[in-house]
């Protein structure tokens, strides 16, 4: 069965047909349904291999993650996958693991499929090291992560601002000795630590060495690191009165230290995270956090990567970046708790 007797027993055009498949926010929705029916119960498959000859697209676009597990990036993907969809694209997820030859490869394997555009939160902390994984002619956007000097496509926050706000947050509900929980040496992990250090001085706070704990994730999960180095944090002769950790993940490994040392939260130990994920509201203390938007992130990065797909010739890379917030919950809200 081919496109031309479906289109004959749909009483639509060949084109019709063709745009249900491939664009179908194109289509009335009646007619869609109409199509969409008849290609079911014929148990149609358009041909991709055949169509990529002719058109030159597979209409799919490579994402790479660190991280499957962290819901954060998995917002993305799933407001991204939305995205594209209405537009008739699909997405082949991969993830890194933190790993940056493993992102390489998955490069590579993503590429080798033909994907009209990559999307990619990366782990390579160089800019000289990162353009040998892509291909000139084929486009791609940096999300969340960026990489100092390159000229790239870029979607995410202001990460300065984001340690920034955290920071100053802490601040404003009554803490003195806030410390810092930072991750890996990647752009959002120095930007947060950046804005920690300018909330701190613009309050004529001191920034203590022994309050910044970089707690490299390696081979243990962001939350266990979090609780180690909380605990870190916590057996300092003069503890912090509050800790600013570079995600959420992070946060609630801090909140079991705490916790399990006997401290309350917030009352002895304040805490803030950043990422707002869906699971916040649902822990012991709910968790303080700053929005980055991760929705927002994903559809303006599907919406630059059709622009990018549809431009004949190369434009001047674009930088989105969405404003974060503070959402603040029980964790941090002292004026409650006096």
């Amino acid at each position: 069965m081919n496109i031309k007797e479906i289109a004959k027993r749909a009483r639509v055009s060949i084109a019709t047909v063709s745009r249900t498949i491939n664009a179908p926010h194109r289509v009335r929705p009646e007619t869609a349904r109409r199509v969409r029916k008849i290609l079911e119960e014929l148990d149609y498959y358009p041909n991709l291999t055949a169509r990529a000859l002719v058109t030159g697209r597979t209409n799919l676009i490579g994402l790479v993650v660190p991280s499957l597990v962290h819901s954060f990036f998995a917002e993305i993907s799933q407001s991204l996958s939305r995205v594209l969809r209405e537009s008739g694209y699909s997405l082949l997820i991969g993830s890194s693991d933190e790993d940056p030859e493993i992102e390489r490869k998955t490069l590579t394997h993503l590429l080798s499929r033909g994907v009209d555009a990559l999307v990619i939160a990366t782990v390579q902390q160089t800019k000289e090291i990162f353009p040998k994984s892509v291909k000139p002619r084929v486009p791609y956007v940096l999300v969340d992560r960026s990489l100092n000097g390159l000229a790239a496509n870029f979607v995410g926050v202001d990460d300065e601002n984001v340690g920034f706000i955290a920071t100053e947050h802490l601040i404003e509900v009554g803490c003195t000795r806030i410390a810092h929980i930072g991750g890996l040496q990647i752009s959002t992990a120095s930007g947060r630590l950046e804005g920690y250090k300018h909330a701190l001085k613009k309050h004529h706070l001191p920034i203590d060495p022994d309050h910044i704990v970089i707690a490299n994730r390696m081979d243990e999960s962001a939350d266990s690191a979090g609780y180690y180095a909380a605990r870190q944090l916590l057996g300092l002769k003069i503890p912090p009165d509050a800790i600013f950790c570079y995600n959420d993940p992070v946060a609630i490994g801090a909140m079991r230290a705490i916790l399990e040392n006997g401290m309350r939260i917030p009352e002895d130990v304040a805490l803030i995270g950043s990422g707002n994920l869906h699971l916040d509201t649902a822990l012991r203390v709910p968790l303080s956090t700053v929005d980055q938007q991760s929705d927002r992130i994903g559809e303006c990065t599907a919406n630059l990567v059709m622009d990018l797909i549809r431009e004949e010739r190369p434009k001047q890379p674009k930088k989105i970046l969405l404003m974060p917030r503070v959402v603040g919950r029980d964790s941090s809200n002292r004026s409650q708790k006096n």
